[in-house]
């Protein structure tokens, strides 16, 4: 009797992890960082800078290309998004910052903000699909951008230092939305509540017949 071999069952591929408290985690530490020395509140130098190329840039980078492969398109969006943000804004300060005038600088630095506040203007509104602690951090960021763009447009100190204190709110955000995602996901349950989404009915279709 002739043996058939037969091939191996395949086996089913193991859930992906969240990558959205990786994500959020990596945006919050560079925004703090960034927003510590807006406010003033730092003596050192440039500290955020490492860390919006590496952690807020590259990691975050990559926790958006993860949430394309859990098919999270808002949070693939919104990671890869922003990982480019550090990435680039920290390569203008390594390629540009001590080579143009404060008043060049600041005009550069106000239009790059300016066009991640149109572009954050419409993911604030698709968050509230989201749910609550995610649409906390895009709205505290969406007044961030824009007290910076008003700071650097007009160059003004102490609007900038108000853009940090909002910036450093909005880290404080978006680490708790971290910390539930991590907590909840370690746990499966709700350990820390992050709300519902809001005006679910834009997303509900219409009722089966």
């Amino acid at each position: 009797m002739t043996h058939v071999e037969q091939e191996p069952t395949p086996r089913a591929p193991h859930a992906v992890a969240d990558p959205a408290p990786l994500g959020l985690a990596a945006f919050a530490l560079t925004l703090f960082l960034l927003s510590a020395k807006n406010a003033g509140w730092t003596n050192g130098t440039d500290a955020w800078l490492g860390y919006a190329l590496g952690y807020g840039g590259l990691v975050l980078l990559l926790a958006g290309m993860w949430e394309f492969r859990n098919r999270n398109v808002f949070c693939a969006t919104a990671f890869g998004s922003y990982g480019g943000f550090w990435i680039g804004l920290g390569l203008y300060v390594v390629i540009f910052a001590g080579r143009t005038t404060p008043a060049q600088e600041a005009n550069d630095l106000g239009w790059i903000l300016l066009a991640f506040a149109i572009f954050n203007t419409y993911m604030m509104l698709w968050a509230t699909q989201v749910n609550q602690a995610v649409l906390a951090v895009f709205v505290t960021l969406e007044a961030t951008e824009i007290i910076l763009f008003i700071g650097q447009f007009a160059q003004s100190a102490n609007t900038i230092k108000i853009g940090g204190y909002i910036g450093v709110l909005t880290a404080i955000c978006a680490w708790y939305a971290s910390a539930a995602g991590l907590i909840n996901g370690m746990t499966g349950r709700k350990f820390l509540s992050v709300g519902r989404p809001m005006f679910t009915h834009l997303t509900t279709g219409p009722t089966p017949r």
